[in-house]
């Protein structure tokens, strides 16, 4: 089927008395330089609440298909006078590893007047954080960041400081410790949240008893991000009382985090209770869901094989030595 002019998209764009079609959504995808320059000349003639609906629309598209992208949209449009055009915008681009655009988002994190903004300019950070750690960025950008996201963890608007210090979790910057601490002790359960995905961020298993502790907790979202950082942790501690989750939670996410927590931890006993599930399901999501749980358990189990031998080979070398 011949493609639609990205022309004939515009207009529809522009047309204030007839709904923007969702078909043409994934149209906006890895656009090129002559159609995002377009684009960027027709905007002016879009009605902002269209703007606005359109970036949440790419944004939810994104997530339904994370082979599509929009970056390059979100890019253009960070310095629009609208702040939720600014704030979605970002959101677009939290997979960047353009690491041009850091001056600009350390920027928007010390300036902008949108609070959502300085938040969201501070998760697209994160992903350059772990690229600090993996030395696949330079001195001076890396310093930018941290600095940046330091100053921005201890401002008073909680959004913007949860927002910095998740994005920090990556780090292995020794202020890092005291900031994480200090979040975990605070009574507030979403900077108790925070806290855990710092922790699940930061491959320390030194939080494994405050990730334990938040598999426990009333709070769904601390309960959530416990899952997720139990799994990335792969703390074999919190095998029990997962397993057990599996029995009495209640919560979709957290049932479906504690899952996949569960396949990146490994062990015999998970496969037989994942199995169990798969078996007593009728729920297509859910059985896709499984068999993704037990394909990824299967790898885990593969990589800790790997682990064994590599640790007898060295144990032989020592010997010969």
């Amino acid at each position: 089927m011949k493609e639609i002019p990205f022309s004939t998209i515009l207009t529809a764009l522009t047309n204030p008395d007839q709904a923007f079609p969702s078909r043409y959504l994934p149209r906006f995808s890895d656009l090129g330089s002559a159609d995002l320059n377009a684009l960027m000349q027709a905007w002016p003639k879009v009605s902002l609440t269209r703007k606005r609906t359109l970036l949440k629309n790419l944004n939810e598209k994104f997530d339904e298909d994370n082979l599509l992208s929009f970056e390059s949209i979100g890019a253009r449009l960070l310095l629009d006078q609208d702040g939720e055009v600014r704030t979605r915008a970002l959101k677009l681009m939290e997979e960047t590893t353009n690491a041009r655009l850091i001056p600009q988002l350390a920027k928007i994190i010390e300036t902008d007047p949108e609070p959502s903004a300085r938040a969201g300019a501070a998760v697209v950070l994160g992903e350059f954080v772990r690229m600090a750690e993996l030395e696949e960025l330079s001195a001076v950008n890396r310093a930018l960041v941290e600095e940046t996201l330091l100053k921005a963890a201890r401002v008073e608007d909680s959004h913007i400081a949860r927002a910095a210090l998740e994005a920090l979790g990556y780090s292995s910057r020794p202020e890092l410790d005291d900031l994480i601490l200090s979040a975990f002790n605070r009574p507030d359960p979403l900077w108790q949240a925070t806290a855990l995905f710092a922790a699940g961020r930061s491959a320390d298993n030194r939080w494994q008893e405050q990730v334990i502790t938040g598999l426990l907790s009333e709070d769904i979202a601390v309960r959530l991000v416990a899952a997720q950082a139990a799994g990335e942790l792969e703390l074999k501690l919190a095998r029990n009382v997962l397993l057990e989750m599996l029995e009495d939670e209640v919560d979709e996410d957290v049932y479906r985090a504690v899952i996949w927590s569960l396949s990146q931890i490994g062990g015999d006993d998970v496969s037989t209770y994942l199995q169990a599930i798969l078996d007593e399901t009728d729920d297509d999501d859910m059985m896709e869901f499984i068999d993704e749980a037990l394909a990824n358990l299967s790898y885990t189990a593969d990589l800790e094989k790997f682990d064994l031998l590599a640790l007898d080979v060295d144990d032989e070398l020592d010997e010969d030595h």
